[in-house]
């Protein structure tokens, strides 16, 4: 079979095919799926495609061969699931977890980002500074800067917590 023949043959026998596999997965976008990939694999063997008798009946098998395999593949991975019990109870984050989304959350977006790569996806500086598109220097900086703005958030957040007021030492007034 030719090119412009197969061609001919597909804009022909796609549609009463999808129809007649609709009609057996009760799917219309399965039922596309399968006799795609079905005149995929007729594609593959296009030559020798003039040979078989009844072309569209072996499209036909093809996919609904494929239509039972992708069932029987949904059953076995609903019993699966079925079988697996959910976990008891997840638990939310936890209270520092959640401080330090917020504390990270007030750093400006650069130094956020530049400490969520290093610290919290074990990235180089200079893998920091690959991804950025930023100096290894500037990455330093921001790290720095950012570090210090979390400690002074997170330690603001605990006094807050806490209720007492910061010491000298936390203000940075020192006598």
């Amino acid at each position: 079979m030719t090119e412009d023949e197969f061609d001919a043959f597909y804009a022909s026998a796609f549609p009463r095919v999808v129809g007649q596999v609709y009609a057996f997965t009760g799917d219309h976008g399965q039922a596309q799926d399968v006799v795609q990939e079905a005149f995929v694999r007729a594609w593959d063997r296009r030559r020798d495609f003039l040979a078989t008798q009844a072309p569209e009946a072996w499209i036909r098998t093809v996919a609904m061969r494929l239509a039972v395999s992708h069932w029987r593949r949904a059953r076995r991975w609903l019993d699966l699931v079925r079988r697996t019990p959910p976990p008891e109870h997840a638990p939310g984050p936890g209270p520092e977890h959640l401080a330090l989304v917020h504390a990270l959350r007030q750093l400006p977006d650069a130094q956020r980002l530049a400490i969520v790569l290093h610290h919290l996806c074990d990235l180089s500086v200079e893998e920091v500074a690959a991804e950025t598109g930023a100096p290894s220097g500037t990455v330093k900086a921001r790290l720095s800067r950012g570090r210090a703005a979390l400690a002074r958030i997170l330690s603001a957040d605990e006094n807050d917590a806490l209720g007492g007021p910061p010491s000298a030492k936390e203000t940075g007034r020192v006598r």
